[in-house]
Order: C-alpha cells, then sequence, then structure tokens
C-alpha cells in the first residue's frame, strides 16, 4: 500500500541528515586545520602541567671556605583549587600538617584561581605528609631553602633572600651569579588534577655559581663579641667595628648591633631598622678622628712638620661671630702634640693655613664623598660639598671634623690609605666566584686607587698617631707588645629641635691600626649615643683594644719582644760525603746559588714552614712567620738580593676545605722595605706592610650583628 507523501518525508529527512552531516564535516574540518593548535595546547593545559625547576642557589663561603649561606633540599606545596574534591576535608586534613590556619587553607581552596600557592619550601618530612594524604588538587615542586649555618654571624654583609631571589647584602648584590638559572618540566594528570606520570625534564635547572668573601669569620667572631658586650654595657643605640686589610682592602669584618638572624627576617618595623648594613648606608660626621685627613694633607703639602709650634690660643678661638672651644687650655704646642691632645684649635689653624682648594683635593683623593666601590647596594657617598658651597665657617669645621660626612667604610679605608703607606685601596668583599665543582671562575685581585700621600709622610703621620696612643687620648687603645697607631673621636650630635649641637654623647669612636711597623689590620670602632659613657677615649679606644689584641693573636702576630729565629743549616748526622745535599737537606729544596755570587731571594709560596726553614739555611736570614700551612705571601719578592741577617717576614694559610684551596688567589709579594729619609721631620721607619696571616682554627660563631650610627658633630677627643 503506497502512503502519500512518504517519498517527499524521506527526502526531507535525508535532506536534513545530509546538512547535518555536512555541517558536522565542516566543523570538524575547521577544527582540525584552523584551530589544532589553539586546541592541542588547551589540552596540554588540561591534562599536563607545567613545572618549574628551581635551581640550587650557590654558597656563600668565608676566605678560607666556610659556609655562611648553603641551600637544603625542600618542596613548595600549590594547589588548583578547581581540582580539589572536597575542600573542607582537605583543609582539616593539611592545617595540622604544614601549620596554618584551616580557614585560611579553606579560602585558598575555595577562591576560584587555576592556581595557588599554599606553603613554600617545606622541609621533605612535611612533603612526605602531604604526599601520603592522597588529596586530588594538591601538588609539590622542588624549590630549596636558603640557610645561615651561623646564624646572625656577618648578617649584614651576607643579607637575606626571599621567595623570588637575593634582598640584602652580597645576596642581593651577586645575585645574579648566586641565584643560578631555573628548569621546566612537564607533568601528566588525570581529569581531577592527580598525577599520572612522572615530570619530564624539558629544560634542567642550572646550579647557582658560590661567592667566595674577604671575610674571615673568626675576626668577625671576635668582632661581634666585642661589640656586642659594649653595646650591652653601654647602652647605645647602635655599636659597630670594620676592620680591613690596609696591604689589600680585604673587609676582615664588619660586625653591627642590633642584630638580625637571616633565618627568621619578619616583616616587624623595628627588624626592618636593624636590617641596613649601615657601614656603607648610613652617613655621619666624624668629629676628632677626621683631624687626621687634615694633618695628612697639611703633612703632605710641607705646611707643618711634627715639630712645627701652634699656639693653642688658651682653649678657644672666634671665627665668624662662632667661638669653638678646646677641652682644655692650651698654650703652645707642637704638632704632633695638637694630635695627641686632640685640640680643635691647633687644628683649626693649621687647616686655614692649608686651604679651602687643597684640603678639598685631599678630601677627595682619600675617597670622601664618592663610593667606595665594595659592591653592597645602597652604599652612600656621604656629603663632601665643593669649596664655592663652602661658607667661612666651613674650612674651621671641616678640620676638627663638622661639615661633612662620612660612612664608616670609607673612614677605615683612609685610614688604611696612611697604613698602607699613602695607597689608598678599594674596599674589596668578594675574592671570587665558583662553580658547583669548587672550579674558580672569576677572581678579583686588590685594586689600588690612587697614591694619596707619599709613603714618607704616611710614616711620619704613622709616627704621629703612634704617639696619640703611647702618650695622648688614645692611651686606652694600647695592645701589650704591640705599637698601636691611631685617633679618638668624640662627635656631638645636631639636635633636630633647636637645630643646634646636643650636649648628650653623640657618636664616640676610634680609627686605627696595629703594628705600626707593618699593619696588619686597620679598624673603626663606633658607638652610637651611649647612655653612660662620654668620651671616644673611654669607651671606643677599649674595644678596639680588646678586638686587635685577639685579632693579632689569631694571626699569629708576634709581639715585639718575641726574637726572631736565626736560621742556621745544621750539619745531619747521617750525612753521606756523595749525598749532594748540604748539611742534610734536601737537594730538591736547597737554595741555588747564583751566578754572580750574589744571594737572592728563592720563591717561598707553597712551602711548609720545614721547607721554608730549609730553602733559607744557607742565606743566614732571619725569619717571622704568621699563620700555619703554607706560605702564602713573602715581603721580600722571589730574586730580590737578600743580605745576611736580613729580616724576612712570611704569612702562612691552612685552607680548610677544598675549594678554598682552589679559589685562593695569590698575594702579590713586594721588594723588601729599604728605610727613607724623613724630609728632616725625624727618624724613619721601613713602613712595610704585610697581608693577614690567615690562620686554620676555626672559632664558632656567635649568636648575634645592626644599627649604624646616626649623622653627627663636634669632637672633643
Amino acid at each position: 500500500m503506497k502512503i502519500p507523501g512518504l517519498r517527499t518525508r524521506v527526502l526531507i529527512v535525508a535532506a536534513i541528515i545530509a546538512v547535518a552531516f555536512g555541517g558536522l564535516v565542516a566543523r570538524l574540518s575547521y577544527l582540525q586545520l584552523f584551530r589544532h593548535a589553539e586546541l592541542t595546547a588547551q589540552a596540554s593545559r588540561q591534562y599536563s602541567r607545567m613545572v618549574v625547576l628551581q635551581a640550587q642557589r650557590g654558597p656563600i663561603v668565608d676566605r678560607h671556605g666556610a659556609a655562611l649561606a648553603t641551600s637544603s633540599p625542600a618542596e613548595s606545596l600549590f594547589a588548583h583549587p578547581r581540582g580539589v574534591g572536597d575542600p573542607v576535608r582537605v583543609a582539616a586534613r593539611l592545617a595540622p600538617i604544614i601549620e596554618l590556619p584551616e580557614a585560611e587553607l579553606h579560602g585558598s581552596l575555595v577562591s576560584g584561581k587555576p592556581f595557588v600557592w599554599l606553603r613554600r619550601r617545606v622541609p621533605p618530612a612535611v612533603a612526605a605528609q602531604v604526599r601520603a594524604l592522597r588529596e586530588p588538587g594538591l601538588d609539590l615542586v622542588p624549590e630549596p631553602m636558603r640557610l645561615y649555618p651561623n646564624r646572625e654571624l656577618a648578617a649584614h654583609v651576607i643579607g637575606f633572600v626571599g621567595m623570588d631571589g637575593g634582598l640584602e647584602g652580597v645576596e642581593r648584590a651577586w645575585d645574579k651569579d648566586l641565584g643560578g638559572a631555573p628548569g621546566k618540566a612537564i607533568a601528566g594528570r588525570d581529569a581531577l588534577g592527580r598525577g599520572i606520570e612522572s615530570a619530564k625534564t624539558l629544560k634542567p635547572p642550572v646550579p647557582g655559581q658560590g661567592v667566595m668573601l674577604t671575610i674571615d669569620t673568626n675576626i668577625q667572631y671576635i668582632a661581634e663579641r666585642e661589640i656586642d658586650a659594649a653595646f650591652r654595657r653601654t647602652g647605645s643605640r647602635a655599636a659597630m667595628a670594620v676592620i680591613m686589610e690596609p696591604r689589600t682592602g680585604d673587609v676582615l669584618a664588619i660586625a653591627i648591633r642590633p642584630t638580625f638572624n637571616p633565618n627568621a627576617v619578619g616583616g616587624d618595623a623595628r627588624q626592618r631598622e636593624a636590617l641596613r648594613n649601615r657601614a656603607v648606608t648610613d652617613p655621619f660626621e666624624p668629629g676628632s678622628t677626621f683631624k687626621v685627613i687634615m694633618a695628612a694633607a697639611a703633612l703632605e703639602e710641607g705646611i707643618v712638620t711634627p715639630a712645627s709650634r701652634v699656639y693653642g690660643e688658651n682653649g678657644s678661638i672666634t671665627i665668624a661671630k662662632t667661638t669653638i672651644h678646646d677641652w682644655k687650655k692650651y698654650g703652645w704646642l707642637t704638632f704632633s702634640e695638637v694630635l695627641q691632645n686632640s685640640s680643635n684649635v691647633g687644628s683649626i689653624k693649621v687647616g686655614l693655613s692649608l686651604g679651602s682648594e687643597r684640603y678639598h683635593r685631599y678630601m677627595s683623593a682619600f675617597g670622601f664623598g664618592a663610593l667606595t666601590g665594595v659592591g653592597l647596594s645602597g652604599e652612600s657617598r656621604g656629603l663632601l660639598r665643593e669649596p664655592s658651597k663652602w661658607s667661612a665657617l666651613s674650612l674651621p669645621t671641616m678640620s676638627i671634623g663638622q661639615e661633612i660626612s662620612v660612612t664608616a667604610l670609607q673612614m677605615v679605608a683612609a685610614f688604611g690609605a696612611i697604613a698602607n703607606g699613602g695607597t689608598l685601596m678599594q674596599p674589596r668583599l668578594v675574592r671570587s666566584i665558583f662553580d658547583a665543582d669548587g672550579r674558580e671562575l672569576r677572581r678579583f685581585d686588590p685594586v689600588a686607587v690612587r697614591q694619596v700621600i707619599s709613603k714618607e709622610t704616611a710614616q711620619t703621620l704613622t709616627r704621629i698617631l703612634t704617639r696619640v696612643v703611647t702618650d695622648g687620648t688614645g692611651h686606652n687603645a694600647a695592645i701589650a707588645g704591640y705599637d698601636v697607631g691611631g685617633k679618638t673621636g668624640t662627635a656631638q650630635k645636631l639636635d633636630p629641635a633647636t637645630r643646634r649641637y646636643s650636649r648628650n654623647p653623640g657618636v664616640l669612636s676610634f680609627v686605627g691600626f696595629a703594628p705600626t711597623d707593618a699593619p696588619r689590620f686597620v679598624m673603626l670602632v663606633m658607638l652610637d649615643e651611649p647612655k653612660n659613657e662620654k668620651w671616644g677615649s673611654e669607651a671606643a679606644a677599649p674595644i678596639f683594644s680588646a678586638i686587635g689584641r685577639d685579632v693579632l693573636r689569631y694571626l699569629d702576630v708576634p709581639a715585639r719582644d718575641v726574637k726572631a729565629v736565626q736560621i742556621e743549616a745544621m750539619p745531619s748526622a747521617d750525612r753521606s760525603p756523595t749525598s749532594g745535599s748540604a748539611g742534610g737537606i734536601s737537594p730538591a729544596i736547597v737554595a741555588a746559588e747564583p751566578a754572580d755570587g750574589v744571594a737572592r731571594m728563592p720563591s717561598l709560596r707553597g712551602k711548609t714552614k720545614r721547607q721554608v726553614l730549609a730553602l733559607l739555611a744557607p742565606l743566614r736570614v732571619d725569619v717571622t712567620m704568621a699563620g700555619r700551612g703554607v706560605v702564602v705571601d713573602q715581603d721580600i719578592a722571589p730574586g730580590a738580593p737578600v743580605d745576611r741577617g736580613a729580616m724576612v717576614r712570611l704569612t702562612l694559610d691552612s685552607p680548610t676545605i677544598r675549594t678554598a684551596a682552589a679559589l685562593r688567589p695569590p698575594a702579590p709579594t713586594r721588594p723588601a722595605a729599604k728605610l727613607t729619609a724623613d724630609r728632616g721631620l725625624g727618624a724613619s721607619s721601613a713602613g712595610a706592610t704585610e697581608s693577614s696571616g690567615e690562620a686554620a682554627e676555626r672559632a664558632e660563631g656567635p649568636r648575634s650583628v645592626g644599627r649604624g650610627a646616626q649623622p653627627a658633630s663636634e669632637s672633643y677627643d
């Protein structure tokens, strides 16, 4: 039976199916041909995730290789909130493990964001507990944890890191080298966000490079121990000690109070105040310690000699309607006595004779008003105005350390130039950069900035500064058995309310070096607004003595009453006439007889004490040794002529780890120092300087470092 209209209906249905199929084919063609890349990427995002593999941050070590900052394996926990099954249950189970409030966790899990961090850098044990939960939507990614094993020791130098890199100190200044380069990996996951296969590394992370500092942890500990005790004893607002090796410019220690623990840096305002390295960021008026800079300029220009007589005006002088007083009424003084007694009147008179232009030139030459180049962020230039901007009172007040602001590191570097025969060295904080295997990649050698004053002037000024300690205001800085040179300072501060100098204690300081015949360190000690001290000679100088005494002992610097060892070639009891050795000494280390008959100094670098004694025996010289291990520096250059009975000073060092031995740069040697005439100003001295003897023993670091001095002024000692 034929159904009316059947054919028509069939044709309509067929047409509909054909159109639908054609549309489906067209849609598939469009998706396959035109949106293939977009959809493939979307599928990849849904079924796999990109993991950033954080690089291992490079270590920071001291000059001997002792660790100051290291990285430990850790992982960071994150969540894909959309993949979390039951946020309430997950928050309840996870909160006690990662020690976060349950409500805070729940808020993160229901935030609707595609990705959220829950806890950064958790220890391996915590990461294992999180994995044991097997909750969908949670995952972990490797992210090393930064550790500071010595806590507060050298905290202001080392600095600390945040989530995205270094934030202060060396961690910030050398972040590109320390941080390395992150890697990438892809891990598959199911529809619930659970991992279904191990991550596939696309780009491995590149470990960060290590940084070796010039800091000596033993000297740092000694400085911090004494500064911490003085900070607590005097109730000071802040306290500081900065120690540098004058010959190389190596910064050996920067101890600051108050301090912080870089392992637990918080965000409160009080701790933020303690984070700055005030030795480079906070300038202050130096007071009487700056009279040494004026003295250096006046001696170099021939304005005065140590014996020049200056009238003290019975303790006061009036300039531009301003009267400036001495702490004691003085009559006639030699220029040497002007510094010994820290006479303001005498210093002002000599400064006026020197003149503005010349004085400004020398202040600039000593590095004031410019960055030291130490490489730390936030470093201040201090304040040194051009002479055209000076008032009638500027030259007199600058002669006694007012109207100029300096940083502690600038001051140490300037005194270091005097201790180094007049040569200003750039402060050096980083010795080298090394890779993960301990191989040296870059070395930073000492940099001589300029010759500020002549060696003769430096020697003359050193003798004056020695008398400041033996016979003047710096007597409390004396160290038994050693000659110390330095200058005290007591600088008042400007009262912001009255705009006049306050009578309350301001910045009490002492800057000096020891021993004066061959300085091993130069040091600044500062107390800011102590509650129970008035003078730098009473407060800062004893701290210098306490630190300096232990530093010299640590460096094995012999006291002046210790006799040098006379080296003699002793015949060996079992020496064979045909052995070919001299006095039982191994032929491999016997000094060769020079063709011209002149005895010359052999190269002693890398030799042990036993080898040194054998090698120098034929020369009949006196030897003093500082440090332990092998020779790293000799004061008479290899090949230089040497007379019988000459004094040879050697510096030894014992590296504590393989990287230290591999990375330590060679210390430059110099020819034997000779006595020079002092232009009629007094007997000259050798003025020789040596590098620091880096002894091998380790002292346990302290559990506490912080706050430098604020701008100060006027000085009386």
